[in-house]
């Protein structure tokens, strides 16, 4: 597919993708987001994903005028989010390679949900996150109002979508909504070292963080026993029977090679953490 919305480079270990409608704040048309499946699709050997936008913005959301129809017809700005946007975020938490946001600049409604989907959001300290949903009459959409309460708490995250305020970088670093706050000039040098460092890491581990992290953390894993099971279900369901209630009734010692596919060998003891190394580089 020939990129006319975004610019893709996946040559070595790091790909980056650069949201690349600069006049517009980076924000999306229906366009951009075919453009941007395609290029998730073939990310080749990259072991780290970089997204990032173009110009003094990192992503204003949607763009409401690729949704404009006649007069008197009505918007389903629905269909956009379930067709686009939660694809879009289910695909990012399923990626194997951890996935970095450089946020440049405004992050704004979808485009902050977008931010904070990624793995790892490193934002210079000139960039705002803004909830610029209330004040049109929509909701925090693309997993946002999830990963607000998730990660702020609920008042901090009620707060911001009910009055749009803006929130710094360095205030978003300090509430735990991204990983950190540099100076604008550092920015590139930061993000260029963590990607680094994450490419030289076994890949089979990186991406089983990843999924036992985001499956732990679902609202429902800690209130109902069934959902503990669900939560590693490649992990859970491979146990001796009765190792089923670990790790307090796990075999001292015992080891078991799971996953078809995962390179993981695990060792369950009765202490109260599961240890994990990995086999594939």
């Amino acid at each position: 597919m020939a990129y006319e919305s975004i610019d893709f480079k996946a040559d070595g270990p790091i790909a980056q993708i650069t949201l690349n409608r600069p006049d517009r704040l980076n924000s999306f048309t229906a366009a951009m987001h075919a453009e941007l499946r395609d290029a998730l699709a073939n990310l080749g050997d990259a072991r780290v994903v970089i997204l990032t936008g173009a110009g003094r913005g990192f992503c204003a959301g949607q763009d409401l005028n690729d949704r404009n129809v006649a007069p008197g017809e009505k918007v389903d700005l629905g269909e956009t989010v379930e067709r686009d946007w939660n694809p879009l975020v289910r695909t990012l938490a399923a990626l194997p390679q951890p996935v970095i946001a450089r946020v440049n600049g405004v992050a704004a409604g979808a485009g902050a949900s977008l931010a904070m989907a990624c793995d790892l959001a490193i934002a210079g300290e000139s960039a705002k996150f803004i909830q610029s949903f209330a004040a049109i009459g929509l909701v925090p959409d693309t997993g946002g109002s999830w990963h607000l309460t998730r990660n702020l708490g609920q008042a901090r995250a009620i707060g911001l979508a009910l009055t749009g305020e803006p929130l710094s970088a360095e205030q978003a670093a300090g509430w735990g909504l991204i990983w950190k706050c540099v100076d604008d000039e550092a920015l590139d040098r930061e993000v260029d070292a963590l990607a680094s460092k994450l490419a030289a890491m076994p890949p089979l581990g990186l991406a089983a963080i990843k999924r036992m992290i985001e499956l732990g953390s679902q609202p429902h894993a800690r209130t109902r026993p069934a959902a503990r099971r669900d939560a590693s279900p490649w992990l859970y369901r491979r146990l001796p029977r009765g190792c089923r209630r670990f790790p307090r009734k796990a075999n001292a010692d015992l080891y078991r090679p799971i996953g078809r596919r995962s390179g993981v060998l695990v060792k369950f003891s009765s202490a109260p953490v599961i240890q994990a190394a990995w086999t594939g580089q």
